[in-house]
């Protein structure tokens, strides 16, 4: 029986969880985690008994001085909570460790006690995979569950892998078999740029936690990171054409993929977050904070990849002094004189060069790519729900 003194009773809770080892490329999943404790300033109840589940020639304790005196920090998970205000308040509990070496049912039974006590209603678990996926576009994040009706209403994907699997999937099955909806986050990482950290792939995991849970993430200086992170790779490709071409290769591959993918709940998605980031005092970075995948709240071409800031409204004639003057064809003219239906080449009525790519409906639609489907490599879990590789690869 686990007895929590002096944690508080919490507001509909979530548990989110992050592992670092096979399930971590680039640590892009147990840095997310880190960055929720350092900005929502948690504090940690509980750390589960090392000897238990680690063996220390896998993952070695480090000594540190700490005032003159040596100490001892064993590998280990522990678990804090942190409290989130506002209009809507909610609770997070929040799970950072290493995949166990051993005990692995044990270790999820442990946590799930830890969920029960403190009425836990939903588990999200984040990870990151390689994948065939150029560090160019925004990163894809996929969210896959065992529950066929979580998988309905939260517009997820029910997962059909077999093969290998971490300790996040076994922590999502169990918590299924436990009655806990659990849903799973994976980000993927270009293989050819494994080497941790990742901020550009950390960004896009708490992006998709945020429309996930309802919850205003703080960013902190995460965007200008990711952006500092794609600038780095961008020159390193650069100065080798192989993988500059294979880079572009990729890119073509990606672009083809999505264009059809524009669907209106991505859109919807990409809207609300960006109407998120626009609400004042609504966090650090005020209007215009940067969005998933490092990039500013801009609407993006779906044909190139690149941002672009949205057009500003037109005011109308009553905002406009001598509107009323303007030349026929602009926003606000009034009806054509009586008779003059049907006249075609009436000057000032064509459209203006352009207006065609910008007209509702004519073509893809800005931020589809905010729900892409990942492309793994061969070796990896297809699908939402793909984990590394059988060969144990996690790209650290």
């Amino acid at each position: 029986m686990i007895e929590l003194e002096g944690v508080p009773e919490l507001i509909d809770p979530v548990m989110v969880a992050a592992f670092e080892g096979w399930n971590d490329a680039g640590d892009a999943a147990s840095t997310a985690v880190a960055h929720l404790d350092r900005e929502w300033k948690g504090e940690v109840f509980a750390a589960l008994d090392a000897e238990d589940y680690y063996d220390f020639q896998v993952n070695r304790p480090t000594v540190f001085l700490e005032n003159g005196v040596r100490k001892i920090t064993w590998p280990t998970t522990r678990l804090s909570v942190v409290r989130v205000g506002g209009e809507k308040p909610r609770d997070l509990v929040l799970v950072r460790g290493i995949e166990p070496s051993m005990r692995w049912r044990s270790f999820c039974n442990e946590l799930l006690a830890f969920a029960h006590e403190l009425g836990v209603e939903m588990v999200v678990i984040l990870g990151a995979l390689l994948g065939d996926t150029p560090h160019t576009r925004p990163v894809p994040v996929s969210g896959v569950t065992s529950d066929p009706d979580l998988a309905r209403t939260m517009d997820l994907e029910e997962t059909r892998y077999e093969g290998p699997t971490g300790i996040v999937g076994i922590l999502q099955e169990a918590c299924t078999h436990a009655g806990v909806p659990a849903v799973s986050l994976w980000a993927a990482v270009p293989h050819y740029v494994s080497q941790p950290p990742n901020p550009k792939a950390t960004l896009a995991l708490l992006n998709r936690l945020e429309d996930l849970i309802g919850l205003r993430i703080p960013l902190g200086e995460l965007p200008e990171d990711a952006r500092a992170w794609q600038v780095g790779v961008d020159q390193l490709a650069a100065e080798d054409s192989e993988v500059a071409e294979y880079v572009q290769t990729l890119e073509e591959a990606r672009d083809t993929a999505e264009l059809p993918e524009a669907s209106g709940e991505a859109i919807a998605r990409e809207f609300e977050r960006y109407l998120r980031r626009r609400e004042p005092g609504t966090g650090p970075g005020g209007p215009g904070v940067a969005m998933e995948g490092g990039d500013t709240a801009f609407l993006r071409d779906p044909g190139s990849g690149r941002t672009r800031p949205p057009k500003p409204e037109q005011p109308g004639p009553e905002a406009v002094p001598g509107a009323e003057s303007e030349t026929p064809g602009d926003a606000g003219e009034p009806d054509a004189p009586e008779g003059t239906e049907g006249t075609e080449d009436t000057e000032g009525t064509d459209a203006p060069e352009g207006a065609a790519d910008e007209s509702p409906g004519t073509g893809p639609e800005p931020g589809a790519e905010t729900e892409p489907e990942p492309e793994p490599r061969a070796d990896t879990e297809p699908g939402a729900d793909t984990e590394p590789g059988a060969d144990g690869e996690s790209g650290k």
